[in-house]
């Protein structure tokens, strides 16, 4: 798995039809306009993301090793 950062995935989520919502402190609402699913993304500058996290995000996401 490429580890991404916080402002990676957010610009994954993007890239991939998900809409931010809003932000409060470091963690950022993206929402799904087709399916109506909410993802949240912490969002602490170009730190990496820990593993079991950024896998959680990608479930929710869903997207795979392959999408990043």
């Amino acid at each position: 798995m490429k580890h991404k950062s916080g402002k990676q995935m957010a610009a994954i989520a993007r890239e991939n039809g998900w809409v931010f919502v809003s932000q409060k402190g470091s963690h950022a609402k993206f929402r799904n306009p087709i399916t109506g699913r909410m993802a949240i993304i912490p969002i602490h500058g170009n730190q990496r993301l820990c593993t079991g996290t950024q896998r959680t995000i990608m479930r929710n996401l869903g997207i795979t090793d392959a999408d990043l």
